[in-house]
């Protein structure tokens, strides 16, 4: 089982994979192809990504039943002791892509609230 996400890539590159597997969302794309078409196909998405990202996630023997290989990441693949980790660089948690908390209650809440203690 091959699964692979594509991100910025032109069309075409998008096109070219629904060759082999199956788009089930916008660029990501699963099937079952062999070891020796899933590196050629590897090869053709770093050649035709440009300034895309591309995560290929397969089945191997090892440890996890799984392997991936990355193109352009945002995230870095590391060996912890046999098994591969994703490392987030510093920065990037949750609360830092959403911009800073604001302080107070959110509308929605007070609404609730409104809706609750309103009619008393």
């Amino acid at each position: 089982m091959v699964v692979l996400v594509l991100t910025a890539c032109p069309p075409g590159l998008r096109g070219d994979v629904s060759r082999w597997l199956l788009e089930i969302a916008p660029g990501v794309f699963v099937g079952r192809i062999s070891a020796r078409v899933r590196n050629r196909l590897w090869e053709r998405v770093i050649a035709l990504s440009k300034d895309g990202r591309a995560v290929m996630v397969y089945t191997a023997r090892n440890e996890q039943h799984l392997a991936f290989k990355v193109h352009q990441p945002d995230w870095q693949p590391v060996d912890c002791e046999g098994v591969e980790l994703i490392c987030r660089p510093a920065g990037t948690d949750d609360a830092t892509l959403s911009g800073p908390m604001r302080k107070g209650w959110s509308n929605a809440s007070k609404y609730r609230r409104a809706r609750k203690y309103g009619g008393r």
